[in-house]
């Protein structure tokens, strides 16, 4: 019997079965939970903070012409120019709220296997040094995501250039030849843009460890990714659905709560009796519960499949490259961390 593969980290240092994979990134997660969720939070509460103050400066800009929109006697159409004011007001909060959103699935993207480069190996981090990290390959892992989007998704891209102005512009006689060829465009086009998204699923792992332009690391995710593509695939959506099912139970236990909270208020509604200084506390309380839940939900659920998908990455590179005999070399007190990994 050969003997048992070394595990300075997370993994052993072998090619990985799915529940080695599974359960890798579970033991990531909780090993470096303070920088992968530090850096998280730091991302959307910044960008939340931002969208905020946009939306509070466009709503104080334009709060006159609300009563002029919304506040209106029956029968009374809101004058044209007073809705294109308040749209256009609030077009600089969409837009931001937009660039904050990528901007922050682009450095989840890459804190993820920034993380994983170190729990591979069993090293310690911190927030700042996975901040730092992940601000210098932000440019390279953005490139890479936003390039791997528009490639997998142009089929779709055309179906809809094509079809959805074909469906605005017909007469409405009868179900459009445009629906039609719309509903037969994307049964087509979606298997190709599933193939192409995982087949460059890998190339913000790529970025990050190996320090790779976009372009560089989409080959590079598609050369790891091929003879194993059904595989890196099948892991990919079992990874998203624990990460649902694991969100799910982290809401629960805030749920009942928020609802332990109303309880007695709602007994209390039942006899036509209720406390308004209670019923006030119960709403409080559940609100915070369901937020506070919501958010350490969503925390793991935007962290734990990329972790999975970093982790394919590592085992695709031990299946086609040896990674392993690199990775235990570093691992080795005197030895330093290769270049790449």
């Amino acid at each position: 019997m050969p003997p048992p593969a070394p595990q300075p980290g997370v993994i052993p240092l072998k090619p990985l079965d799915v529940g080695g994979i599974i359960g890798g990134a579970f033991a990531t997660f909780r090993r470096y939970w303070k920088p992968l969720v530090g850096v998280m939070l730091a991302v959307q509460g910044f960008g939340i903070l931002l969208v905020a103050a946009a939306i509070g400066i466009a709503a104080a800009a334009v709060h006159s012409r609300f009563s002029a929109v919304f506040d209106l006697p029956r029968g009374q159409r809101a004058d044209g120019a007073d809705v294109m004011a308040l749209v256009l007001a609030f077009v600089p909060a969409g837009v931001l709220l937009m660039v904050t959103m990528t901007l922050g699935a682009g450095m989840i993207s890459a804190l993820c296997p920034a993380v994983v480069q170190e729990a591979v190996l069993g090293r310690p981090t911190t927030f700042g040094a996975m901040w730092r990290r992940c601000w210098s390959r932000l440019p390279a892992v953005l490139g890479t995501v936003l390039l791997a989007g528009l490639i997998a998704g142009g089929p779709m891209l055309v179906v809809y250039a094509i079809c959805i102005p074909l469906i605005v512009t017909s007469d409405g006689s009868g179900p459009p030849a445009a629906l039609f060829a719309l509903f037969l465009g994307i049964l087509v086009c979606m298997p190709v843009s599933v193939w192409l998204a995982t087949r460059f699923s890998l190339g913000p792992a790529a970025a990050v460890c190996e320090g790779l332009g976009p372009v560089a690391a989409l080959r590079r995710s598609s050369r790891l990714v091929s003879d194993g593509w059904w595989r890196v695939f099948g892991i990919t959506m079992l990874a998203y659905l624990v990460a649902t099912a694991v969100g799910y139970a982290i809401q629960m236990p805030f749920g009942f709560v928020g609802m332990v909270a109303l309880f007695p208020t709602m007994m209390e509604g039942g006899n036509g009796d209720v406390d308004p200084s209670a019923l006030i506390f119960g709403i409080v309380v559940y609100a915070i519960s369901m937020l506070v839940g919501g958010a350490i939900s969503m925390l793991f659920q935007f962290g734990y499949p990329q972790l999975v998908i970093a982790l394919l990455y590592v085992d695709q590179r031990m299946r086609k490259e040896d990674l392993a005999a690199t990775l235990i070399a570093a691992a080795a007190p005197t030895t330093p961390a290769p270049e790449g990994m």
